[in-house]
């Protein structure tokens, strides 16, 4: 039971995000939508270091690799970013930073790209919070379930804005609160199903998790370098974001060494 809790964890935060459709008015703040996403970006890139990638490189020292501890970590980021590249080139999305002629029908059309561009780069996010409850359900001594669980409620901290950015502007373009609501909640489906996925495979996965680890560590910070920071710093009140990096990041190290 506690490990499904875990995993749904993250689709919680999507949730919340997207229901604050119901409470705020039809567009986010500037100022509090930079300090948001910078928020997310910090608690992503901390989640990354202390959660996936610091855990891999002491899998790896312990299975013998000594000075060579960092390889797997270096693959697999490496793996991590260039699988996002490609799939950010292949799969026609709307990125966050980008922009489109004004209009209902282009803002529909951004909008409904941009839920597409969230959902793609969730996926990772799930098989990282299924990376580390296979390496708790193995038995792994760096993985505990209360670091599992700081990494999920990580992830579902920064997924709280991203689901609020999705759903704000489907309200603003006319949509229902309920179906903006639910697109909204929608888009962070794929977390759980990543997860499930990466345990199931649990057997599979073992062998090479110090490269899992890694490689959804890889993903997301490609997500924050290619999306999140970009658009937290253009334009006006760049310091909010960097503010809110500085916030996030704290909250998730903290999360994470005080829970492992």
């Amino acid at each position: 039971m506690s490990l499904i809790v875990g995993i749904l964890i993250p689709l919680v935060g999507t949730s919340l995000g997207s229901a604050m459709v119901f409470f705020m008015k039809d567009k986010i703040n500037n100022i509090m939508e930079k300090i948001l996403l910078g928020f997310a970006s910090g608690v992503m890139m901390a989640a990354a270091v202390f959660s996936l990638i610091l855990p891999a490189m002491e899998m790896a020292e312990d299975d013998g690799m000594g000075k060579l501890s960092f390889l797997p970590a270096a693959i697999g980021i490496a793996l991590g970013i260039a699988a996002l590249l490609i799939v950010d080139n292949l799969v026609p999305h709307q990125h966050l930073n980008s922009d489109e002629p004004e209009g209902l029908k282009a803002q529909l059309k951004k909008t409904t790209m941009l839920i597409l561009a969230v959902t793609i780069h969730n996926f990772p996010e799930g098989m990282a919070v299924g990376a580390v409850f296979a390496g708790f359900l193995s038995d792994n001594a760096k993985i505990t379930f209360a670091a599992a669980l700081a990494l999920s409620v990580g992830i579902a901290i920064q997924n709280f804005p991203e689901g609020a950015i999705i759903s704000m502007p489907l309200k603003s373009e006319g949509m229902s609160k309920g179906k903006a609501f639910l697109y909204g909640t929608l888009s962070g489906v794929v977390e759980p199903i990543g997860a499930v996925l990466v345990i199931f495979l649990e057997s599979l996965m073992i062998p090479i998790l110090p490269y899992l680890l890694s490689f959804a560590a890889g993903a997301m910070i490609y997500v924050i370098v290619e999306e999140l920071i970009p658009e937290a710093s253009s334009g006006e009140h760049s310091n909010a974001a960097t503010i809110g990096f500085s916030i996030g990041f704290i909250i998730m190290m903290v999360l994470d060494v005080a829970l492992s």
